[in-house]
């Protein structure tokens, strides 16, 4: 939906500015034609196809370098056709997918199922930080086996009901690919082949002839990197950019070129519960209680985010309805930290506020208000800012050991249609990211993963309840909402999915 708002500008000086920057770039987007310039709120720290699932990654491999088998569409996750072309279910435990003929990788090899199993076989190589991996596949085991050249069968140890819908998030690579090591330049069969990354300044990506399907308007996109919010902004604004993917609310200022959208990011602080004093749930209960949410609504971040009970959006199959917001009472805050004082929990202990910086506009500025609400009920709490590639180090396990008490600001993104994509890698004992440890949790997960129907709803609406009440191991923020800048020469529509994929394919000009 197009926001229809319009700040204006109050300077001349600037406007005289804006045009001066218009006049010096005008002439490169003439000649460029059919290039495209995305402007990306940071710069990614690889460009590794198997890494595609995170935001400043997805936005350049996804689906332009590298393609999944089965594509997932973000309005009702269903599943559709990419590089397979049909699969059936032959047992619990068995799957065989048809496999698309005719198509090459950017290197000339075949794809086939050999490749395919290759580049499986590569996602789940443990000796590489594989966030495609860690995400979807931690608690899966698969054989594979190529039928013949284009069919592939894979057997999983444990049912694994939505299978197609999970090979939507595991993307395709090259043989050629090497294995046990990221690579810095991606190979797949998407409709865009990498040309390089200068670090530091660009990333450049040029269409590929030899594509199987459609063959896209948009022949070269460059990827340039602007933290500012408004610097991204002014820049489609001037031509010099065509799309900035997300902008802050206070920039998304020109009704002409400004998109808002439910971006299917949900925030959060994660609470490190494995650390004292935040292993009392009273403390954690108390610093979801000082949390002015309302506050926060319509001034640093966008009046339309919702404030959120659990990490998937209504429409992901499993999202507990009945969970209720926490409310904002320091009061309250304070009693459960003066009870845990009394019982010999140290509750002055420091505890660390971990922020990402550029996770998502106005972070810094949110983190700082947290701070403040924290100090204000007597919390030890500090704030430190951290570049993508050392947050997520404290993301990801093995954690570091001598890690302070620490809440970490993350947000995730499922627009995949099932909590099956959120819960194990967040929630179980087992899962890469989870710094829960929870017997009755990891059962229900278990149940939940391998049940279907109704039954399979039910058990995820238990989850959410036992991980928000019952153990209370996050500060649940909001379901967020994106904005985006789209220049005036192009056709592009932005929708859930911009979030973490920007499609090349999808974009034609005026």
């Amino acid at each position: 939906m197009k926001k229809k708002f319009f700040l204006g500008l109050n300077s001349t000086s600037l406007w005289v500015a804006l045009i001066a920057i218009s006049l010096v770039f005008i002439s490169t987007t003439a000649m460029a034609d059919k290039t495209v310039t995305i402007v990306l709120s940071e710069e990614p720290d690889n460009v590794e196809p198997c890494s595609s699932c995170r935001s400043n990654i997805g936005r350049v491999v996804l689906k332009n370098i590298a393609e999944p088998l089965t594509e997932i569409n973000p309005k009702d996750g269903s599943v559709t056709p990419r590089l397979a072309t049909s699969w059936k279910q032959l047992d619990p435990n068995t799957w065989q997918f048809k496999l698309r003929k005719g198509v090459k990788f950017h290197d000339g090899e075949d794809f086939n199922a050999k490749a395919a199993i290759y580049a499986i076989n590569r996602t789940m190589d443990t000796r590489i930080e594989c966030e495609n991996r860690i995400k979807f596949f931690s608690n899966i085991k698969m054989t594979l086996k190529a039928l013949d050249s284009h069919t592939l069968e894979i057997k999983t140890k444990t049912p694994q009901p939505i299978l197609p819908t999970l090979m939507g998030t595991l993307t395709i690579m090259s043989p050629k690919t090497p294995m046990g090591k990221l690579t810095r330049h991606p190979v797949g069969t998407g409709p865009y082949k990498f040309v390089k990354w200068d670090v530091g300044k660009q990333i450049v990506v040029e269409r590929f002839d030899g594509y199987w399907g459609k063959r896209p308007e948009v022949e070269k996109a460059v990827y340039v990197f602007r933290s500012e919010s408004a610097v991204r902004a002014a820049m489609v604004e001037t031509g010099e950019a065509d799309i900035a993917p997300n902008i802050a609310v206070q920039d998304a200022n020109n009704p002409e070129l400004d998109f808002s959208y439910f971006n299917s990011e949900t925030s959060r602080f994660r609470i490190d519960m494995l650390i004292p004093p935040l292993d009392d749930i009273r403390v954690r209960k108390a610093l979801n209680y000082a949390i002015d949410r309302e506050a926060i609504r319509g001034s640093i971040l966008s009046k339309d985010v919702v404030p959120a009970t659990q990490l998937v959006v209504p429409s992901i199959n499993g999202h507990n309805p009945n969970l209720k917001v926490w409310p904002y009472d320091p009061d309250k805050a304070r009693q459960l930290l003066e009870e845990a004082r009394k019982d010999g929990v140290p509750v002055d202990k420091e505890i660390t506020l971990y922020g990402r910086i550029g996770i998502y506009p106005n972070a810094t500025e949110l983190m700082e208000a947290a701070l403040a609400m924290y100090q204000a009920v007597g919390l030890n709490v500090k704030l430190q800012m951290l570049e993508v590639g050392v947050w997520i180090k404290i993301l990801n396990k093995p954690f570091p050991e001598d890690r302070p008490a620490n809440l970490l600001q993350a947000q995730h993104d499922n627009n995949n249609g099932d909590a099956v994509f959120t819960v194990f890698y967040k929630y179980h004992s087992d899962g890469p990211n989870s710094v829960v440890s929870d017997k009755i949790l990891d059962d229900l997960i278990e149940r939940a993963t391998v049940a279907t129907g109704e039954e399979r709803t039910r058990l995820w609406q238990q989850v959410f309840k036992r991980i928000y009440e019952d153990i209370v191991c996050d500060v649940m923020l909001f379901h967020m909402v994106g904005y985006t800048r789209v220049g005036k020469r192009i056709n592009f529509t932005p929708s859930i999915a911009t979030n973490s994929e920007l499609q090349l394919a999808q974009i034609t000009f005026k």
